[in-house]
């Protein structure tokens, strides 16, 4: 009982401070902490809900990134890790509740496909369907099969989707993916806004393309050659795109699948390289290449320094990977299992100062769980 008193009491010795001083002490939280000071009480909820206090809030927070570990474990609730590279701490986010108003059946076997903005996508195995969940507005909806029929969660590829939320404040989206039918690429699109999908067949591309302005989605990957298609303006055909290692001894190279992973994402490929450790690997290289725009063949971009590969090269038993390029930078992670525990590798690398940084995460406290998704998002703001 004291507890609660003392916490009512905090909460009203920091609603007395002048509201500049409490508006300056939001703006130095993290956003789903300051959507959690939302419920304290009415004087905060009135606060936060100011639109010059969400204007500059929103500026603050859409140039954060975001990386999403959706986790669960036996008989439990399935929890949603977000750690942001502007805070220093994992926060803790519930969406079994959320995800209930339109999955029914009891231990159904959730997937996060992707996060964009305030929204997140989840695959629902059993029913074979995407929901969309807004996690601020609390919205939550499941997306029409699209028109290749209902997919399972292994029918997804990361590198061959992407969420686009609407620049309004709409709660828009449009969710894309590449597929083969018939051997050739076609891309599906879902207009959130009028509920209906539109399909348009890639063509191949002939000599340079403005791949500036473009998002790329790999219908088809391969340690010899890729099948990518770039996106562009609606009034333009989506292009084909077959990027192969430069020469004959690159592709020699790399197309060890012993000793080599490849993570693609946005027109780029991560190459891991790992040696044999006992029972377990050991990464011991990661390059990153991307698309040229001059030849449309892989290009090599860098490769991460050998300070920080001596830091991150952990024994492991499995691994997997997600790639994001925007905006001039390339963020990378890399989760990996070695005897029921989980390690988690973020590296970001800057393209115009040609810098690695390694982002050091707090422990997850994934030991036991499952894996259920992963991704990075930006974007995330109060409306």
């Amino acid at each position: 009982m004291d507890e609660y008193h003392s916490s009512d009491t905090n909460a009203l010795g920091f609603c007395l401070l002048p509201s500049e001083l409490i508006q300056s002490i939001l703006f130095s939280l993290a956003l789903p902490e300051i959507l959690r000071m939302k419920l304290v009480n009415k004087f905060l909820s009135y606060l936060i809900s100011d639109k010059d206090f969400i204007r500059q809030c929103n500026l603050r927070s859409r140039s954060a990134t975001w990386l999403f570990v959706y986790k669960k474990r036996w008989r439990r609730d399935a929890i949603l890790h977000g750690f942001s590279d502007q805070s220093n701490r994992w926060f803790k986010i519930c969406i079994e509740d959320l995800i209930k108003q339109v999955v029914f059946y009891p231990d159904e076997d959730i997937y996060l496909l992707t996060a964009s903005g305030n929204i997140f996508l989840f695959a629902s195995n059993s029913q074979k369907a995407v929901i969309a969940v807004n996690l601020v507005s609390k919205a939550v909806k499941k997306i029409p099969p699209c028109p290749l029929g209902p997919r399972g969660t292994s029918s997804w590829r990361r590198s061959g989707m992407k969420l686009v939320p609407e620049s309004s404040d709409s709660g828009h989206f449009r969710f894309l993916f590449v597929e083969l039918v018939g051997n050739s690429p076609v891309v599906f699109e879902y207009n959130s806004e009028t509920e209906k999908w539109q399909c348009r067949e890639a063509r191949e591309g002939k000599g340079n393309f403005a791949g500036n302005d473009c998002m790329f989605l790999n219908a088809h990957n391969a340690p010899q050659e890729s099948l990518v298609v770039a996106i562009g303006s609606e009034y333009i055909p989506p292009l084909i795109l077959r990027p192969r290692f430069g020469n004959r001894e690159q592709q020699a190279s790399w197309v060890n699948v012993n000793d080599r992973r490849h993570v693609y994402g946005d027109g780029h490929v991560m190459i891991m390289r790992s040696r044999d450790q006992r029972r377990a690997k050991v990464l011991c290289s990661i390059e990153v290449w991307g698309i040229s725009l001059r030849s449309g063949n892989w290009e090599y971009v860098s490769n991460v320094p050998s300070e920080i590969m001596e830091q991150i090269g952990k024994p492991y038993g499995v691994m997997i990977g997600c790639l994001e390029a925007r905006n001039g930078r390339i963020r990378v992670v890399l989760m990996s299992n070695y005897e029921g525990s989980w390690d988690i590798i973020w590296l970001t690398y800057h393209q115009q100062s040609g810098v690695w940084n390694w982002v050091l995460l707090p422990d997850c406290k994934m030991k036991g769980a499952n894996l259920a998704g992963i991704t990075f998002s930006s974007g995330l703001s109060l409306t």
